[in-house]
């Protein structure tokens, strides 16, 4: 990774030396925009709308209109003369419960790395964080903005994760939130043991971008020249098939009962695969004795068992045939 800033986190009288590196990677495929008919790359070019010239990047410059329709123009240079108070410093500002921390507020995050010098700091603030489970309040100075975020811990590392300014987070302002909804106590319990049904801890490494793979093995298969991509299945409706409507207790139930019969029903197909491919009943009664056997031995034995419960198969069955065949003799005898 490479570090996109450097500077150092106060609090109190300590002083860690860090560097800022990303967190995280997007994985989205990029796309350029072409020209259908020859794949030819498409050229933006920027023009100006009133003299209709074209306009060089060093000549842009940032404008604000204002309601009233008024122009402001700012340059870099302007911009660069604001004062930012964090500079190159993460200034602690107040340590804070983590649970008081809304996720909604939370953004970007990125990793501290210490300075060998500061390893034992470094550790002592990822400690006390840990310990106290709370969070550290600051400000900091990124790409030219001043921005809130946390400092947090995640695993031996430190966090620091941007934060959105709450007034730049709307309110869930809907009407029908506000109307009252009885909810009768056979729904909670059932809506209670869905949850129990489908309960588990969260690996996100389980999980998988399937849009991502599906456009990547499309453009495989493009690069191959496929002839066709693969097709996607359609998608599970709930069971609430040809516009059924039901009432919320049967789906919670419908749904219960179908996260907890999930297993079985895999188990009974299973079987039912397991007994279209056995063998006739004959050879199902031929070979019960040497499965018996193999049971109770070691793998390596289970061969000698088969060879053996052949083989005593054959001396009855010679046995019975050599008994039979006197009987059939006397019989004509006496006819």
């Amino acid at each position: 990774m490479r570090a996109i800033w450097k500077g150092a986190v106060s609090f109190g009288l300590v002083n860690v030396p860090v560097r800022l590196y990303a967190a995280t990677g997007e994985h989205d495929i990029r796309f350029h925009q072409v020209h259908r008919s020859d794949g030819g790359r498409i050229k933006m070019k920027r023009t100006c709308s009133v003299d209709g010239e074209e306009v060089g990047y060093d000549q842009v410059a940032k404008g604000y209109e204002s309601p009233d329709g008024k122009l402001v123009v700012l340059t870099d240079e302007d911009l660069a003369e604001l004062p930012v108070a964090s500079g190159h410093e993460i200034d602690v500002i107040q340590f804070v419960p983590a649970d008081q921390v809304d996720p909604v507020l939370l953004a970007k995050p990125y990793y501290l790395e210490p300075e060998a010098r500061a390893a034992k700091p470094y550790a002592l603030l990822r400690e006390a964080l840990a310990e106290t489970d709370r969070m550290a309040v600051v400000k900091v100075a990124l790409r030219q903005r001043e921005t809130l975020a946390v400092l947090r811990v995640r695993g031996k590392a430190i966090v620091l994760q941007t934060m959105l300014w709450p007034d730049e987070v709307r309110e869930a302002e809907f009407e029908v939130l506000d109307s009252e909804v009885e909810l009768r106590p056979q729904e909670m319990q059932m809506a209670a043991s869905l949850v129990e049904s489908l309960a588990a801890d969260f690996h996100p490494e389980e999980f998988e971008d399937e849009y991502s793979v599906a456009v990547r093995n499309l453009i495989d298969a493009r690069l191959e020249d496929a002839d066709a991509a693969p097709a996607v299945a359609a998608a599970d409706d709930g069971g609430n098939r040809g516009g059924e409507v039901v009432d919320l207790l049967t789906a919670l139930q419908r749904s219960v009962d179908r996260a907890r019969g999930a297993a079985p029903k895999a188990q009974e197909r299973s079987a039912e695969v397991a007994e279209e491919d056995a063998p006739p009943a004959a050879a199902k009664r031929t070979s019960a004795p040497a499965k018996k056997t193999a049971a109770t031995k070691t793998a390596a034995k289970k061969a000698p068992a088969k060879k053996t419960a052949a083989k005593s198969t054959t001396k009855k069955a010679t046995t019975a045939k050599s008994t039979s065949t006197p009987r059939k003799t006397t019989a004509r005898k006496s006819a």
